[in-house]
């Protein structure tokens, strides 16, 4: 819990501030039972209107003090607690930010989005509470203790059995909360997974027609949320019964004995009545306690959950170096690069991998699904770092640069075409945000894209729906590569994000790009051989292996694998017809 700390140091003082409100606000009510003390003996009983009127006075004027001090602490507890979350909700974002595909690898993207929400209105909960009531309870349980034993000791020995009572209850709940609100936020997490599956894929669904499948895996997920809740609440709603069955018992002692102690004319009435509520009080204290510790296994479990994504770390770590100025850029060069997702133990994706790519070089990559062409291109931005081997970008080792001076050099359009709420000119800014409308108009044009955001209702300026939902998958990959080109890199990465594209579309695509990319490094990964075909160089992958390096024409002559690619796409006649040229 040591993240908490900076917050602690920061809202300290107005916390403390707070509790010295509420420890004001909880002397008054301590003193109304002993003011009603005296009212009963010394104005009641002695027919004395003057002490009634002066105590009752009295009375007034402590409940105003203590409405103020109420007043305080809950502008005080809202203030502190609401800016606490944000700034904790703040920074957890960023630490989201700062990881590495590896630590995203490794945390269910649920639970993150639980962690960011759910889990930080817990603690944000708990920490309003112990502004407004939770402090108060442990000081008003302890005072009307005090001011019980003092009012009337030959009682007192009630207590000694109450409160011990009370105290096992408090711990035995606190012992079996914790595991069981723990495992009601992990549900929470694979409910939140299973929902952002579902919205994610609800196209599909809809198009299977699988609507019951989806409602009965979404049943069985909310059953299980829905028991372990009920487990949890069940359990913590036995024993704030059992806590004010407890106290209850020694409410009615107060008054057994109480009564026989007046009958013998060795007790007051008043101060049998200031004592049971003094008894309420304590009772009010044990019950609000009880419920600051349901409140704080959830608080803990929640804490718990977030500390876990602060204690991430990113293995990457550079040594701070800087790319040569003016040098050209976009050379990137393998030295024999083997990388396994699972480190050093797990499965190696890519094995002794060597070529070098000279600036304003385009380099396609080919091969079979699962040989390894996307993650070969992952390690030039350094989304992961090369298991053995070096990866560098203009002369320098890509795990010794910032990783924000070396992706400056890069972009990448994925697989998957990725768009953001907002405009379609803001998606396309994504890249540059100080980009001119000439340069995004130019890069538009370049993807062929300019013409589909012309004829939009509100050209440029048209929202988009989440995801981009109200385009082609077509505009969505050009829309994605528009925003690559206006970023204007000096190493460009095209993920197979032609895929949606028509013949005619993608020609004119590469013959734009052929003039717009001069002097731009260019990577183009494809599954269809006819998008590599014109490369200056195209290298073939194998179970993470290059089984071929050269042109269209060397390759098609060379090499068995680029050849069978070849043959199944583009068929045996037109090879021999490409043999024989």
């Amino acid at each position: 819990m040591r993240y908490l700390l900076p917050y602690i140091r920061k809202h300290g003082m107005l916390f403390v501030l707070a509790l010295l409100f509420v420890s004001c606000e909880a002397l008054c009510d301590l003193l109304q039972p002993t003011l009603i003390s005296r009212v009963i003996d010394e104005g009641v009983a002695e027919r004395d209107l003057g002490a009634v009127l002066r105590f009752g006075g009295v009375m007034l004027l402590v409940t105003a003090a203590g409405a103020v001090f109420a007043s305080g602490r809950n502008i005080l507890a809202s203030r502190v607690s609401q800016r606490f979350s944000a700034e904790l909700r703040g920074d957890l974002f960023r630490k989201i930010q700062s990881l590495s595909f590896i630590n995203f690898d490794r945390i269910d993207k649920a639970s993150l989005v639980t962690r960011l929400t759910n889990d930080v209105t817990q603690v944000q909960n708990f920490a309003n509470g112990m502004m407004r009531i939770f402090a108060k309870a442990p000081i008003l349980g302890v005072g009307s203790l005090i001011m019980a034993v003092r009012l009337n000791p030959e009682l007192s020995w009630i207590f000694a059995v109450v409160v011990p009572v009370v105290g096992m209850l408090i711990a035995l709940n606190l012992n079996i909360g914790f595991p069981l609100f723990a495992k009601v936020q992990a549900s929470l997490d694979r409910l939140n997974g299973m929902i952002r599956e579902y919205l994610a894929g609800v196209r599909v669904v809809k198009a299977f027609n699988r609507f019951d499948y989806e409602t009965g895996k979404f049943a069985g997920v909310n059953a299980e949320y829905r028991g372990r809740s009920e487990t949890a609440l069940r359990v913590m709603a036995v024993f704030n019964p059992l806590i004010a069955l407890t106290v209850n018992f020694g409410i009615v002692a107060v008054l057994w004995f109480g009564a026989s102690g007046v009958s013998k004319g060795g007790m007051q009435v008043g101060h049998i009545v200031a004592f049971v509520n003094y008894m309420t009080q304590i009772l009010f204290s044990l019950m609000t306690i009880s419920m600051v510790f349901n409140m704080f296994v959830r608080a803990k479990a929640s804490a718990a959950r977030i500390g876990e994504v602060f204690a991430e770390t990113n293995p990457m770590k550079w040594r701070d170096e800087r790319f040569a100025d003016g040098a050209a850029g976009g050379k990137v060069e393998f030295e024999n690069v083997s990388f396994s997702y699972g480190g050093a133990d797990g499965e190696t994706v890519l094995k002794s991998v060597s070529f070098a790519c000279m600036p304003g070089e385009t380099v396609g990559i080919i091969g079979s699904t699962g040989s390894g062409k996307s993650t070969l291109v992952h390690l030039i931005p350094r989304f992961y770092d090369a298991t053995e081997g070096r990866v560098l970008v203009d002369g320098r080792d890509v795990s010794s640069v910032d990783p924000r001076l070396l992706r400056d050099k890069v972009a990448i359009v994925p697989q998957e075409a990725v768009l953001f709420s907002g405009t379609i000119l803001d998606n396309i800014r994504f890249g540059n945000e100080r980009a001119t409308m000439e340069e995004v108009y130019e890069a538009t044009r370049v993807a062929q894209a300019h013409e589909f955001i012309s004829q939009a209702p509100e050209g440029y300026h048209t929202r988009l729906g989440q995801g981009g939902v109200n385009l082609s998958g077509g505009q969505k990959q050009r829309l994605s590569i528009a925003r690559a080109l206006v970023r204007k890199p000096s190493i460009l990465i095209l993920d197979d994000c032609t895929s949606a594209l028509d013949p005619t579309t993608e020609a004119a695509l590469k013959a734009a790009l052929r003039t717009y990319a001069k002097g731009i490094t260019c990577f183009v990964i494809a599954q269809r051989i006819a998008t590599v075909m014109d490369a200056d160089r195209i290298i073939v992958m194998e179970n993470g292996e290059i089984a071929g390096i050269g042109t269209h024409e060397k390759l098609l002559k060379e090499n068995r694998i680029y050849r069978e690619i070849y043959r199944s796409q583009i068929g045996e006649e037109m090879e021999s017809h490409a043999v024989c040229e």
